[in-house]
């Protein structure tokens, strides 16, 4: 095999076009093979092997930089840059990061996880190596729903207009993790989608192939281009922001896109170059799925991808706004991209003309939301924990300050697990907290979440839910009422008070009834306002436990600790949760693990407080 003699990107040079073309092949097998085994993403990556292949070939990496937005998109670039032989530990705890780290090769020049950052990040890397004088090619290679988010724009408006040298593949596949929206997703389709255009073209190369007119210098071929698109494509709207374009090539043509990147490091203009690809290319399951196949479990490669009816947080809270939205005609769901992966796909079938996704722009999101509010809708924005820090800005200024009552449904709150360091959902918490007005709930259970949504939506506040990735540890009885600001005593017990929320309070349930600890258990349903009544009736009799699926540093512990600290608490307290840090990747039951989150260490601090009480 040729992919078997590939150990850094030298390799990739020497080798002949046609050997190549079965490199590619041999990578597609080689990914569905270990992602099938591992988990991860599969279909952009082997959507985007003939642009990885061309970019090896080409620039020198040594030397040049290049970023890969978001990330998920870098197993191919990873495999040829001699880290193939760690595949076998892809995304797995302690193994080959899911996206660029920068520890672990010299060949990742940044770290991305989150959308629409590699322009900006190209650009400031352009500008430091002018600052030095020196000659290497920056290139950001970016999807085409990461580059309609504003920081891309931002960043697309100083390169144009300050005209630094710097190369952006557009990797055109129409989809992101849902299928892309908006207008620039619109316009992008226009141009690749153009037939007359993409005919007309294909017929030029094809005749000037071989030919003394072939030989005719770019610049004139290139100005009976740009006429030719003028006159067949609705806009140009990369140009008009000060950027050559190049484009729509086929993404898949490897001699073609070798071909167009060599030409385009000559240039000493910013470039982009536009290149259509297939999300899932070579295997037929991803290709007809390729939502299914954007980030999956371990699986039959044969068979693919068996979709589970196992209930999760995510599918019970679509269940429970599709109900809701029959009988409240003003519930509107917002969605960045995501309504497949937050449970939404049901509701915007039902009711679409309530239904809004606007995208990869948290920012814009989160504001749209409080109009939404501001006129009348009660607006239910779900989004990732991860995602949500981008609008931070927004919550507060836009949402808090004014009171509009909004609901932010926010998944994958907590460790989500193999997805890393720039995925764990740890600090929406504690940043959440310190925002006035602010309401912070978290269901015990999935059985809460439907009563947890419909008391949050009727309740004329702002409110975050937060809940976990997947299923539960284990059962619990439903909560009987919420009521603003309570907590519920799930069992009772001297000496020590287990306050847990959310999840955590599966593990203090089952770590108290596990050991026979006969300790109180407190769900803490309400993170903000605190139970303060609750906390004044037990603070003189019990030292307490506090545990949550977030950082400690402005958590539900802490403010806990300076409640207790402010109202004379003269007993212990022990805040579990997670240091300042970020937490790499990992299963959910590793890193809970290695973060002392377990009925192991409950157990050893229940018998630590009841200890220094004698």
């Amino acid at each position: 095999m040729i992919l078997d003699k590939i150990n850094n990107p030298q390799d990739i040079k020497e080798l002949k076009i046609k050997e190549k073309k079965i490199l590619a092949q041999e990578i597609r097998d080689f990914l569905i093979e270990k992602v099938s085994k591992n988990g991860g993403h599969l279909a952009s990556n082997l959507g985007i092997v003939e642009i990885t292949i061309a970019l090896l070939s080409c620039f020198d990496f040594d030397y040049d930089k290049v970023i890969f937005d978001v990330g998920h998109q870098s197993y191919v670039y990873k495999m040829l840059t001699g880290r193939k032989k760690d595949f076998d530990n892809l995304r797995k705890y302690k193994g080959l990061r899911g996206f660029p780290y920068r520890k672990e090769s010299k060949y990742d020049f940044f770290e991305t996880g989150h959308s629409s950052t590699s322009i900006s990040a190209a650009l400031g890397m352009a500008r430091a190596r002018d600052i030095n004088h020196d000659n290497y090619n920056v290139i950001s290679v970016i999807g085409d729903g990461s580059i309609s988010s504003g920081e891309s724009l931002e960043a697309i408006n100083d390169l144009g207009f300050n005209k630094t040298k710097m190369i952006i593949i557009l990797n055109d596949n129409g989809m992101s993790i849902s299928s892309n929206v908006g207008g620039i997703s619109s316009y992008l389709s226009r141009i690749s989608l153009n037939t007359k255009y993409l005919k007309v073209k294909n017929k030029i190369k094809h005749s000037m192939d071989g030919t003394k007119v072939g030989s005719i210098p770019i610049k004139y071929l290139s100005r009976i281009k740009d006429r030719l698109r003028t006159f067949l494509v609705p806009s140009k709207y990369f140009e008009a922001m000060g950027l050559t374009y190049i484009g729509p090539i086929d993404g898949h043509d490897l001699s073609l896109l070798i071909k167009v990147f060599n030409q385009a490091k000559k240039n000493d203009k910013p470039i982009i170059i536009h290149t259509v690809t297939k999300k899932g290319k070579g295997y037929n399951y991803a290709m007809e799925n390729p939502d299914l196949y954007h980030a999956v479990s371990p699986f039959d490669k044969d068979k693919g991808v068996i979709a589970s009816s196992k209930e999760t947080y995510s599918t019970v809270f679509g269940k429970t706004m599709v109900e809701l939205a029959r009988k409240n005609k003003n519930i509107v769901a917002v969605t960045a991209a995501m309504k497949d992966g937050v449970g939404l796909t049901n509701f915007f079938n039902e009711f679409p003309e309530r239904s809004f996704d606007v995208g990869i722009c948290e920012e814009h999101a989160t504001t749209f939301t409080a109009g939404l509010a501001c006129n009348g809708m009660i607006p239910v924005f779900a989004v990732y924990s991860t995602f949500l820090q981008r609008g931070f800005d927004q919550l507060l200024h836009d949402v808090c300050m004014q009171e509009l009552p909004c609901v932010f449904a926010i998944d994958r709150a907590g460790i989500v697990g193999n997805d890393g360091q720039t995925h764990q959902g740890i600090f929406d918490l504690s940043y959440l907290s310190l925002m006035p007005n602010m309401t912070i709930v978290s269901p015990k259970s999935i059985n809460d979440l439907p009563k947890l949504l419909e008391w949050s939506i009727n309740s004329n506040k702002i409110v975050a839910i937060r809940y976990p990735r997947g299923s539960d540890l284990i059962k619990l009885d439903e909560i009987k009422k919420v009521e603003y600001g309570k907590w519920d005593v799930l069992s009772k017990g001297e000496g020590v008070a287990i306050i847990a929320t959310g999840k955590m309070v599966q593990l203090a349930f089952e770590a108290n009834e596990k050991y026979n600890l006969s300790v109180m258990v407190i769900d803490a349903t309400f993170i903000k306002p605190l139970d303060t009544k609750l906390l004044m009736k037990i603070k003189n009799n019990y030292s307490i436990i506090t545990i949550e699926d977030n950082v400690i540093s402005g958590g539900l512990g802490e403010h806990i600790s300076l409640f207790l600290m402010k109202n004379d608490f003269k007993n212990k307290i022990i805040t579990m949760g997670y240091d300042d840090k970020f937490i790499e990747q990992g299963s959910i039951s590793e890193l809970f693990e290695q973060e002392g989150i377990t009925t192991d260490k409950i157990k050893e601090n229940v018998i630590k407080l009841k200890k220094n009480s004698r």
